[in-house]
């Protein structure tokens, strides 16, 4: 691998120059219009133009992304996280292009890229799943509700090929399905082409926790322990963290081992991440879905085991063997990440875009690490994702890190456009979160009492 294209933007696409530099690869980004002078494009060593600014003319064009390759003599893609990362198509694409795929092969891709051909091949491996039905496609639901009743109230309604928690819906009782069930229909099939859903149990208490692994593509894996994604808000991840707080270590002993054994059963190549649901009140988990990509929340796991994951993906792309290099005994202290968001609380979370005409980040502050994509003077624009930054506090224990976290969000200063950050100062220091009583209704139930201290 000497020159590698990243077929991103943002904060993910600058994470991956730096890796490739670090690794002595020189680098390619792509841009579209609304980022002709994004950051990424001017840490890179050579930056081209891929078209307007809606992602379906620039980075969601596979032709322009293999053309940009070509201009520049690039030999290897790196896909960041979502655009692309886990279209099947595109990974096909470039390696009948001659070019390095950096993920997984695209049947893997396209393996655990439908949540129903998924959880198939979990029940497969051996894995809990929650119980759940067939697929429904758009005009065709002469048996919903038969099998609403038995998947069972309350239920989640989900996009057969969704990622993201988009366009999932909760419904407690039958009067509402048909109309959630539709909704979601159009929302997959805006979203990723494709408006089959299913239905599967949903558990009023639980918490959300993922396993990162690592596939070395021969049937080898490992893993590097767990993410607790619990606080989210509309199914949207806001905190995340490792060690889980409260986990029982061998529950999260169990979920790495069964995790393990999916990835394996593919022949995994590269990270992923194995993601479940546990029940609260019972301690069992079930699986949900795994991402055949770099996660958002990846530096979590980089601070807890001292593993540059983006490093590792591009290594083994290269062909080297990596072994079992990757496997700790234990996580090494712990780890938060906080989502800074150009969003508006005050207005139901809306997305903010604007000038960040003042953008003042921590330097130099113990155990705190900051992935931005942005700088002061640069715009927050209607396009794309509106993540500002992504602040990761590591300490020896997780009192040390809310501490370290705390720091760095008050030492924040943004102007020109509204933020997340007092929400997310208020979260740090509400009562639950700090006893580490965390779920996934955490913040939707206790909304009120945030955003009266946050405002």
């Amino acid at each position: 691998m000497k020159k590698l294209l990243i077929a991103n933007r943002g904060e993910i696409a600058c994470r991956i120059i730096s890796a490739a530099r670090a690794l002595g690869v020189s680098t390619v980004a792509v841009y579209s219009e609304a980022d002709a002078n994004a950051l990424h494009m001017t840490l890179a060593d050579q930056a081209v133009a891929i078209g307007p600014s809606p992602a379906t003319q620039s980075y969601l064009r596979i032709d322009a992304l293999l053309e940009a390759a070509r201009r520049t003599g690039a030999d290897a893609i790196h896909p960041g996280y979502g655009f692309l990362s886990e279209s099947s198509a595109f990974a096909s694409a470039v390696l009948a292009s001659g070019l390095t795929w950096v993920g997984p092969a695209p049947a893997t891709i396209e393996a655990m890229g439908n949540k129903q051909r998924a959880r198939k091949l979990a029940i497969a491996a051996g894995l809990p799943v929650l119980p759940g039905s067939p697929c429904f496609a758009p005009g065709s639901l002469e048996t919903l509700e038969a099998a609403a009743q038995a998947v069972g109230y309350p239920l989640l309604v989900k996009a057969s090929a969704g990622g993201g928690g988009i366009g999932m819906q909760r419904v407690d009782e039958p009067a509402k399905l048909r109309t959630s069930v539709e909704r979601t229909q159009s929302a997959a099939a805006r979203s990723f082409g494709d408006g089959s859903v299913f239905l599967e149990r949903f558990i009023a208490r639980a918490r959300h926790v993922e396993i990162q692994v690592f596939g070395m593509g021969d049937g080898q894996c490992v893993h590097l322990f767990e993410r607790d994604c619990s606080l989210q808000r509309r199914f949207q991840k806001i905190v995340e963290e490792s060690p889980a707080p409260g986990l029982p270590r061998e529950t999260v002993a169990r979920m790495a081992e069964t995790a393990v054994v999916l990835a394996a059963s593919q022949h995994y190549a590269g990270a992923g991440t194995v993601e479940y649901v546990v029940d609260t009140e019972t301690g069992e988990f079930f699986f949900l879905e795994m991402n055949t990509r770099i996660q958002v929340e990846h530096p979590v796991t980089e601070l807890v085991t001292g593993t540059d994951l983006v490093a590792a993906q591009l290594r083994l792309a290269a062909g080297e063997d990596l072994g079992n290099s990757h496997e700790r005994t234990s996580p090494n202290g712990h780890a938060i990440e906080a989502r800074l968001y150009a969003e508006n609380p005050a207005k139901r979370f809306l997305p903010s875009p604007g000038k960040l005409s003042r953008f003042d980040l921590p330097q130099d502050l113990p155990g705190v690490r900051i992935d931005t994509g942005l700088r002061a003077g640069d715009t927050v624009t209607p396009f794309y994702d509106p993540m500002i930054a992504k602040i990761i506090a590591h300490g020896p224990d997780r009192t040390t890190a809310i501490a370290r976290m705390r720091s760095a969000l008050d030492a924040v200063q943004i102007e020109g456009l509204a933020t997340n950050r007092d929400f997310l100062r208020t979260v740090m220091t509400d009562p639950g979160f700090v006893a580490g009583d965390v779920w996934t209704g955490f913040v939707d139930a206790n909304l009120s009492r945030l955003m009266e201290t946050a405002l």
